[in-house]
């Protein structure tokens, strides 16, 4: 079976500004990066709008009404110093995470194993009443939410390669057992949160690591804290935050990745989804803001997507 690739073209409408580091050139090296030969065999799909309801899963719902109602109809609004709003923010947010959802339900529904959503803005520093960090709604919190209310899975896991600490994802999660949040970053960082202490009810294990940590550092934290603790989960769906902003050439962090080290933690993902999850993988673009270093991870990660 094909991956399944979502993305939209009202995420190009979601305007930050000139000199914002989130900007619609992402998304388009993302989609040019998959765009070769090698590329040919994914099922690519146009992502759906989430419903509020879907949303209010993950966000209090007068949150979702809020955001919604302060898109600006002209010019340029701002959430926080960070996050900036358009006339298309609010199509590109819902398609966002339609998107998640629409990769969730396919996945379950046999359509395919694996899915890749290339869509802004991103979404895991988006906590449940607060968007913030360049991210407006959670994306992946809001796929796994449901997952569990239209699927009925029992245990539903996300991890997060994004350099910084996904502080909304572990924030909603964080008081359900039957939801867990792994995730590897760098620390201290902004937003400020995921120190090794931090473990909610036992299901939230983050894996900081230093600046200017490499590729055998990210290796080991994942080899030996994230993935013995995500095996002992057993995830019935792992759906990964796919932040590449870890790259060596990323300008917004100091850790020195690889577009090889993406793709080794997505095969060990899918196989241990394979073991698990009877393959099923959804995954959402979060950060990276080198250009090139994006497009070739995200190619990297796509490739071994496709491999399951």
């Amino acid at each position: 079976m094909a991956t399944i690739l979502f993305t939209h073209e009202a995420c190009f409408a979601h305007d930050t500004g000139r000199h914002h580091p989130e900007s619609p050139a992402r998304l388009k090296a993302v989609l040019d990066g998959l765009s070769g030969p090698a590329f040919a065999a994914l099922d690519r799909r146009s992502a759906p709008l989430a419903g509020r309801d879907d949303l209010a899963r993950a966000h209090a719902r007068r949150f979702v009404d809020a955001l919604l109602a302060a898109i600006p109809s002209e010019g340029h609004g701002a959430i926080d110093a960070d996050t900036i709003v358009s006339p298309g923010s609010g199509e590109a947010a819902l398609r966002a995470a339609g998107a998640v959802c629409a990769a969730v339900d396919a996945v379950c529904a046999g359509e395919a194993r694996t899915a890749f959503c290339a869509v802004r803005p991103p979404g895991h520093h988006a906590e449940g009443a607060r968007a913030m960090g360049f991210c407006l709604f959670n994306n992946i919190a809001v796929g796994a939410a449901r997952a569990r209310a239209k699927h009925g899975l029992a245990r539903v896991a996300v991890i997060d390669f994004d350099v910084h600490h996904g502080n909304g994802t572990q924030a909603i999660f964080e008081t359900d057992a039957s939801l867990f949040y792994g995730s590897t970053h760098q620390f201290p960082l902004y937003p400020g949160t995921g120190a090794r202490e931090e473990r909610g009810v036992g299901n939230i294990v983050n894996a900081p690591l230093r600046p200017n940590a490499g590729s055998a550092e990210f290796r080991a934290a994942m080899s030996d804290i994230v993935l013995p603790a995500l095996e002992a989960f057993r995830p019935e769906l792992v759906m990964i935050s796919a932040g590449f902003d870890a790259h060596r050439d990323d300008p917004l962090a100091q850790l020195n990745l690889v577009e090889a080290d993406f793709a080794w933690a997505t095969e060990r993902l899918v196989e241990l989804a394979g073991r698990h999850a009877e393959g099923r993988v959804v995954s959402s673009l979060e950060g990276g803001y080198d250009l090139d270093a994006l497009a070739a991870s995200a190619a990297a990660h796509v490739a071994a997507l496709m491999a399951a």
